[in-house]
């Protein structure tokens, strides 16, 4: 279903995307022609794979070739092969918590061969995938009882672990040694993207803040406040602008240099989580209210909208912006295919 713009009874449309400017004027956007057409934008998705994962998907992630889909649940993470068509079984099965705890991010380093996953514990597992049966070749621990969130450097060197605590723990991944800790968040981070060639680092937290880090001088750069929790958020990979998914239901997409924002509303509930494709044209956000929301960067015209039958807490894009799948409190994912 893609409604464009989304029209409500009687057929009026109504304003779901805001401009505010530096002084906090707001105006409604006014789309451009080319909003929805042009190339690198989806005309919508369809529904390719269910995969029954059994508990509920906190983390999803889709390999570079696009052959693979890891699930994090409670517990392990479960890997499908979503080459073939036809009823999916796991071809694998990651056993990283203790079984009652949830994971809650799992990262593929750029060549695909090793998995990083962490959830409700102190340790994070590192597995080799290129082994003839996956199995855990490194564990990192630190001193936080969990982490909410997981990010890889360009050069696959270093993993960053947002931390419930709100420390970002940096980890080298050579050594599997701690190399640094950014502080704060006053408390849990929740999610985390990497900027400009992998120089700086947002993070978004349950302080209701999202901040940027210098990597190299290992400094906070810059924090905005907002009157939310922040759940997701994603730097566009093209250009000089952050996606912040709320647990007020907006998604805003500020400027990182100057100070004007947009504000997006169709989400009816938390903005659990957010995904920028590979092109920066367009991004997704997911939420507590079944939706998966695709939005023309950045002024958020809707590119399509999908109702699923449950929360939706997880996503992911293909790195050639082909697939997405997203992760359910229905105890499933679902892997749709994009159709340009």
């Amino acid at each position: 279903t893609s409604g464009f713009p989304p029209t409500f009874g009687g057929g009026k449309s109504v304003a779901y995307s805001f401009h505010v400017s530096a002084d906090g004027q707001m105006q409604p956007v006014p789309f451009p022609p080319d909003a929805l057409i042009g190339s690198g934008i989806p005309r919508h998705a369809r529904q390719l794979h269910t995969l029954s994962h059994g508990e509920v998907v906190c983390a999803v992630t889709i390999s570079n070739s696009t052959q693979h889909v890891y699930t994090g649940g409670k517990g392990c993470v479960k890997v499908w092969d979503v080459a073939q068509p036809g009823t999916k079984t796991p071809v694998a099965q990651l056993d990283c918590l203790n079984r009652d705890n949830y994971i809650r991010s799992c990262k593929l380093l750029p060549d695909s061969r090793s998995l990083i996953v962490g959830g409700e514990a102190s340790t994070l597992s590192i597995w080799d995938l290129a082994a003839p049966t996956p199995r855990i070749k490194a564990e990192l621990t630190s001193s936080a009882p969990a982490c909410y969130a997981l990010a890889i450097s360009p050069d696959a060197k270093v993993c960053f672990s947002c931390c419930s605590d709100g420390n970002i723990v940096v980890w080298d991944l050579q050594n599997q040694t701690m190399v640094r800790q950014f502080q704060g968040h006053t408390d849990g981070a929740s999610c985390i993207d990497i900027s400009n060639y992998g120089t700086k680092l947002w993070t978004g937290g349950l302080d209701n803040t999202v901040r940027c880090w210098d990597l190299r001088e290992g400094r906070q750069l810059q924090q905005h406040d907002f009157n939310s929790q922040i759940f997701s958020l994603g730097y566009c990979p093209t250009g000089e602008w952050l996606a912040v998914g709320m647990e007020s239901s907006n998604v805003e997409i500020l400027h990182v240099t100057k100070s004007e924002k947009y504000q997006l509303h169709l989400h009816e509930s938390c903005v659990l989580s957010l995904k920028f494709a590979s092109c920066g044209k367009w991004f997704i956000s997911t939420g507590k209210d079944n939706l998966l929301n695709a939005w023309r960067a950045p002024y958020g015209a809707s590119i399509f909208q999908s109702k699923e039958s449950s929360s939706v807490l997880s996503c992911d894009i293909s790195a050639n912006d082909k697939f997405i799948v997203t992760g359910s409190g229905d105890k499933k994912a679902t892997v749709y295919e994009l159709v340009y």
